[in-house]
């Protein structure tokens, strides 16, 4: 979205609300399918059998995840350009950082 929201506001500026809800029908469900893929996983590592580094790690992931979903709730819902901002840039960081923090438990960090 981001590479395409400057080229859409050049052809037809009202375009970036049409892009955003389409974008939005199917991100929302995607990370409803995340989060409940994210506590199959939880249920089904067993994670008390898991190392105390793993778990907090594990514990972050979620902290994350949680921060991302509600800054993009935030960034979807807002009507001011500051909720629009600081939703959207705090959800990307978060997002970035969650998969970063993902990537380490796919390696038993």
């Amino acid at each position: 979205m981001a590479g395409l929201v400057p080229r859409l506001r050049r052809v037809a500026p009202e375009s970036t609300r049409v892009a955003a809800r389409a974008f939005g029908s199917i991100a929302w469900p995607a990370f409803a399918v995340l989060v409940v893929t994210g506590i199959w996983s939880i249920v089904d590592l067993a994670i008390n059998e898991q190392t105390t580094s793993y778990q907090a790690t594990v514990g972050v992931h979620i902290v994350l995840a949680v921060v991302a979903g509600a800054s993009a709730a935030i960034h979807s819902i807002g009507t001011t350009k500051l909720a629009l901002a600081l939703g959207g840039a705090i959800g990307l960081l978060t997002s970035l950082a969650a998969l970063f923090v993902g990537a380490l438990l796919g390696t038993g960090s």
